[in-house]
């Protein structure tokens, strides 16, 4: 694959949730020279639902070598307010292209069906999700109008963007999304392999070589528990209201490691240009490995594991990606 990435998160609310709180240029700084030099990344896709944030993050990252994806996340926005948001991220993009010796690519946004308001009916991220899950939503007509609404905003953002930045161009689709990807320069897709999508995932993928343009994913992982490989992008919803972990669910770092071996290997028989793994830290979620009820790394997609400090230790996924992205002598 051309493109070795991880995605790195400089934090999102999302309604009593916040993935970031403490956001210390310091930690980031450190974080990049491992993603760079431990990690043998040669890409970055910076998410975040502040522009501002991700673009001090960005400057670390093309400090240290890495190509970044600028990707603003916003959560629960109307379609107005997600064009003012994504256009002042593409001006932050745009700055720090100008600045760079890497590629910046600009991720306008990702997943808009679910995480923004007004495409499809339900209160928040779980409505939603109640909504896309319901096969009465699909019977009805009700998906295809919601796919219809995201489109016309989606073009609105597109032609915002293009005025401020320069350079190439994607989205981080949801594998249920239909996009028009003739007005992007890469597709992208956030594709979780699970149980339910298993026999088909491989095929999926090799379907987006349709449109003519280099396919990257942009999301993949699963946390860090037996099992949690069936359940993919899911795997985080087994904690419970009380922020605990159920003793059915018995932490295993291994899981990690056989799911990324496997989909490294779809990828490259499906001719994926790059892929992203889901992701390096899971700063809210500390590790606490003398108390498996409250180890909140469980339900972590990290390759490190976050102390309570703050400071983190490599899982080994860590050290398998590692292995993966070296480069050739």
């Amino acid at each position: 694959m051309e493109i070795r990435g991880i995605n790195y998160d400089t934090g999102q609310a999302l309604d009593d949730y916040h993935s970031r709180p403490a956001f210390d240029d310091d930690d980031v700084r450190r974080d990049m020279a491992a993603i760079a030099g431990d990690l043998h990344a040669t890409a970055v896709r910076i998410t975040g639902d502040d522009p501002d944030r991700i673009l001090a993050a960005g400057r670390h990252a093309t400090a240290a070598g890495l190509d970044v994806w600028f990707s603003p996340f916003p959560y629960d926005l109307g379609a107005e307010e997600l064009l003012d948001h994504l256009s002042r991220a593409a001006d932050r993009a745009e700055e720090l292209r100008r600045a760079a010796t890497t590629e910046v690519v600009l991720v306008l946004g990702g997943e808009l069906t679910l995480f923004a308001k007004g495409f499809v009916a339900g209160q928040g991220l779980a409505g939603r999700a109640a909504t896309m899950s319901d096969p009465r939503t699909w019977a009805s007509g009700a998906a295809t109008a919601g796919f219809d609404r995201a489109r016309a905003v989606q073009r609105e953002t597109v032609t915002a963007a293009r005025r401020a930045f320069q350079g190439r161009l994607t989205y981080a689709a949801g594998a249920w999304e239909q996009v028009e990807w003739d007005q992007f320069d890469i597709v992208s897709v956030n594709a979780y392999r699970d149980q339910g999508n298993a026999a088909r995932y491989a095929a999926d993928l090799r379907a987006y070589h349709r449109f003519g343009r280099p396919v990257v994913v942009t999301e993949f992982g699963c946390c860090t528990y037996r099992g949690a490989a069936d359940r993919g992008g899911l795997g985080w919803t087994i904690v419970g209201e009380d922020r605990t972990i159920p003793p059915e669910y018995a932490r295993s770092e291994p899981e990690q490691v056989r799911y990324l071996h496997e989909l490294d290997a779809v990828f490259d028989a499906e001719r994926i240009a790059g892929a992203f793994w889901f992701t390096f830290a899971g700063f809210a979620l500390p590790h606490r490995p003398e108390d498996p009820a409250h180890d909140l790394d469980t339900v972590s997609y990290g390759v490190v594991a976050v102390r309570p400090d703050g400071g983190w230790e490599p899982k080994l996924a860590f050290h398998a990606l590692a292995a993966l992205r070296q480069p050739a002598r």
